[in-house]
């Protein structure tokens, strides 16, 4: 009998929808992609709000169990297939899961936020009709700048943010990355960085976000 496939909720274009597809991909568990249309307002629907309060992208499903927030769909994702897919995502001890778990707040708490702002002001405002804040691009590329500092030196001791293994911490990374690679005109960001460029040529060159960025693209009518 086929594996019953886990349900991922959101469109692509979404960061967090991105980073779980990816863990997902990873792991090669079998899934679906249910739309969510967030222009219509398919995301403030009860139906959906039942599953994800919040009335944010994207939510989960696996069985019985019902989640929200990106990064948690990761960790879970990581933990329960832990023997399929790419082995070692979640580490395989406790000091390695600390590592994990330590650059997944990084990730969070520093590189999310001025990342997450330079798309916005850069790629996303123009979109709206809004006129661009040149004053938060500038503060918040500084930002990013101090952050990815800290991460050349760190990539300089090891392969990956947590250690010599690809792991969750580096995927949480990738969606904001490839936006300011390739969306937001700021790619010497990581260019100018020799280990955080090197990092990030590893780790977009997976097959898993290189299926993701092919589900991504517009479908041509």
């Amino acid at each position: 009998m086929a594996a019953a496939a886990v349900k991922l909720y959101g469109p692509l274009t979404s960061p967090a929808v991105a980073r779980a597809l990816a863990c997902i991909l990873e792991k090669k568990i079998p899934y679906e992609l249910v739309p969510v249309d967030m222009r219509k307002g398919e995301h403030k629907k009860p139906s959906y709000l039942a599953m994800q309060p919040f009335g944010q992208v994207p939510a989960f499903q696996d069985g019985n169990l019902t989640l929200f927030e990106s990064r948690a769909i990761v960790r879970y994702i990581a933990q329960k297939y832990e023997a399929q897919g790419t082995i070692g995502m979640w580490g395989e001890n406790l000091t390695e899961r600390a590592l994990i778990d330590q650059w997944m707040e990084v990730e969070s708490q520093s590189f999310n936020p001025p990342s997450l702002a330079l798309l916005f002001q850069i790629a996303v405002a123009p979109m709206m009709g809004l006129t661009p804040n040149q004053e938060e691009i500038n503060k918040n590329e500084e930002k990013l700048g101090k952050v990815l500092d800290v991460y050349d030196q760190r990539l300089s001791q090891s392969k990956y943010l947590a250690g010599d293994e690809f792991s969750i911490a580096d995927l949480s990374h990738l969606p904001n990355m490839e936006y300011i690679v390739n969306k937001t005109g700021k790619s010497e960001l990581v260019r100018n960085r020799k280990n955080v460029n090197g990092w990030w040529e590893d780790i977009s060159g997976r097959p898993s976000w290189k299926e993701v960025a092919e589900l991504s693209k517009p479908v041509k009518k």
